[in-house]
C-alpha cells in the first residue's frame, strides 16, 4: 500500500512541474440540467406531443429533418426529437417532449434531407412558434430559418 501511495505521490508532482508547452483546450463537460427543473421551480413536468401543420414549400423540398434543441421550459424525450416531414407536409416519427409549461416557441436544428437519409450536419437553426396546452401545433409555414451553423464559428 505504502508502495502504491509513493508512485501516485510522485506522478502528481511529475505531471505538476512538467514543462510542456503544448497549448491545452479545456475540457468540455455536457450534462442535462433537466432533471433539476421541478426542484428549481417547484412545477410539476408533464409530457407534450408535437404535430405539425402548414405547409413553406421552400423549406419543405425533398423532405426536412428537424431535430428538436432542448430549451427551457422543455426537453425532448431522447427517442422522440427526430422528425422528418415530408414534402406534403406529413410527419414521420413523434415529437413528445416534457415540459413545466407549453412553450410557445421552439427551435430545431434543421436541414433537406428525404426520409431514409443518413443522420449528417444539419444546416442550421429553425424557431418555430407554437400554440395549444399537451398537444402542441407547428404552423411550420410560421417558422423562421434563423443563421445557418457556419455564421456562428470564431
Amino acid at each position: 500500500m505504502k508502495k502504491i501511495i509513493a508512485i501516485l505521490s510522485v506522478l502528481l508532482c511529475t505531471s505538476a512541474f512538467a514543462d510542456d508547452d503544448t497549448p491545452q483546450s479545456p475540457r468540455i463537460s455536457l450534462f442535462s440540467t433537466t432533471v433539476d427543473w421541478e426542484a428549481v421551480t417547484g412545477l410539476s413536468l408533464a409530457q407534450y406531443r408535437g404535430h405539425f401543420t402548414g405547409r413553406n414549400k421552400s423549406l419543405l423540398k425533398n423532405g426536412l429533418i428537424l431535430y428538436y434543441l432542448d430549451s427551457f421550459p422543455c426537453y425532448g424525450e431522447a427517442d422522440s426529437v427526430r422528425v422528418w416531414i415530408s414534402p406534403f407536409g406529413d410527419a414521420v416519427g413523434p415529437l413528445r417532449l416534457v415540459c413545466i409549461y407549453p412553450p410557445r416557441e421552439i427551435k430545431f436544428a434543421y436541414r433537406n434531407a428525404p426520409q431514409d437519409a443518413e443522420q449528417a450536419e444539419s444546416t442550421g437553426l429553425l424557431t418555430c412558434p407554437v400554440s395549444g396546452d399537451y398537444e402542441l401545433h407547428i404552423d411550420l409555414s410560421k417558422c423562421e430559418r434563423g443563421p445557418d451553423w457556419k455564421k456562428f464559428q470564431r
